[in-house]
């Protein structure tokens, strides 16, 4: 009986690898190993040896491009950090059609359209405090900017920090523009004495979003707790976390009801037509 053998990288000696395809490989193996664990800031518990074996490609292409597996490491810390921002969860598309499902009424009148705005803030920031808690890509995330503070290679350093730049901005544009489609959809809009872009907003809910998970990492007590209230002009009594609490008081301090939408079946057909087919 013949058994299945781990790939070594031999296969591939016949056809010598580019640098690039090397490279190629060997970041998206490290990748895909840290997407189940998570970065730690000392690099520790991830085995260049591994990475080799998890690539397929020989030790030997490896080492004529990274002589120093060291010089590896900085490659990855700099491509980690192009892409280091936690994704959009795709589940919050779902869980908003199923709150405007569960509650079809309240898109009716303006008092119950803001208590179904506040219910879709409780619910969504308790959906996405969960998932960044839970996530690798979170702890990579903490991790990065805790890593690239403590280099010694001012060039690297600078790399990294431009790179993690560049995630933010884009990471913080995608989310302001998923709030702007939902705020529009919903008949909100930004409340103009504030002088504030959904950039903003998106800035400071992720801000607090990520420092309430950060606080759960010694306090999971403090950020599991829950209290019955009915804040914000909620439509009734819920079980309420911090992070909801937060999320909904920045949302409702910067939101209002845009007082140029006008509110009839068809508005409200729309609305419920725009929801469906998003999620298509």
């Amino acid at each position: 009986m013949t058994h299945p053998r781990a790939s070594t990288g031999l296969a591939r000696r016949g056809r010598r690898l580019s640098d690039q395809e090397t490279e190629r490989r060997m970041l998206s193996a490290a990748r895909s190993m840290l997407a189940g664990s998570g970065l730690t800031v000392s690099l520790d518990h991830i085995s260049f040896e591994d990475i080799i074996r998890a690539a397929d490609v020989s030790r030997s292409t490896v080492y004529r491009r990274w002589p120093y597996k060291d010089l590896f490491f900085s490659d990855l810390v700099k491509d980690l950090a192009h892409t280091a921002t936690p994704t959009l969860l795709a589940g919050e598309l779902a869980l908003i059609r199923q709150i405007v499902a569960d509650h079809a009424a309240w898109l009716e009148t303006p008092g119950q359209r803001h208590a179904l705005i506040i219910e879709l803030f409780r619910q969504l920031s308790m959906l996405d405090f969960h998932a960044l808690r839970g996530s690798a890509e979170w702890r990579t995330y903490v991790a990065l900017h805790a890593t690239y503070l403590s280099l010694a290679d001012d060039e690297l350093r600078s790399e990294i920090q431009a790179a993690l730049a560049e995630s933010e901005r884009d990471h913080v544009a995608r989310v302001a523009a998923a709030w702007e489609l939902m705020t529009s959809l919903f008949g909100y809009r930004l409340r103009p004495e504030t002088g504030s872009s959904f950039k903003d907003l998106a800035a400071l809910l992720d801000a607090t979003m990520r420092g309430l998970v950060i606080t759960a990492l010694s306090l999971p007590d403090h950020a599991d707790r829950r209290m019955r209230a009915s804040p914000f002009g909620a439509g009734a009594e819920a079980e309420w976390s911090l992070p909801s609490l937060g999320l909904a008081s920045i949302a409702t301090a910067f939101l209002e009801p845009d007082p140029d939408v006008c509110w009839d079946a068809d508005r409200v057909a729309s609305v419920r037509k725009t929801l469906t087919a998003l999620g298509e």
